[in-house]
């Protein structure tokens, strides 16, 4: 299925994403650092707006998270957050024993 997704590649996208990512780098999914592109935590095909920096959150992407493995970006689809299966670990990582 194609979709006209030209704001991923406009100049304002690409500030908000290293602006999104310079702020943090701890996936939305995973909780992990190193997150390497940015994702509507609220879909664009579900209402949630294009351009909005705060409807975008770091996600690790096609590379995936070093840590848990995980394809976050594929792993989250076009599901709002809230229906997507988080990682829980024991410790909060990104804050430190």
């Amino acid at each position: 299925m194609a979709t006209n997704r030209v704001e991923l590649t406009s100049h304002e996208f690409r500030k908000l994403r290293t602006r999104v990512l310079a702020e943090s780098d701890v996936c939305l999914v995973c909780g992990y650092g190193a997150a390497d592109a940015v994702d509507h935590a609220h879909p664009v095909s579900k209402g949630g707006a294009k351009l909005d920096p705060d409807n975008l959150a770091p996600i690790h992407g096609v590379a995936g998270c070093a840590v848990c493995l995980r394809k976050c970006n594929s792993k989250k689809g076009n599901r709002p957050l809230s229906e997507v299966v988080q990682l829980v670990t024991s410790v909060d990582w990104p804050a430190g024993p």
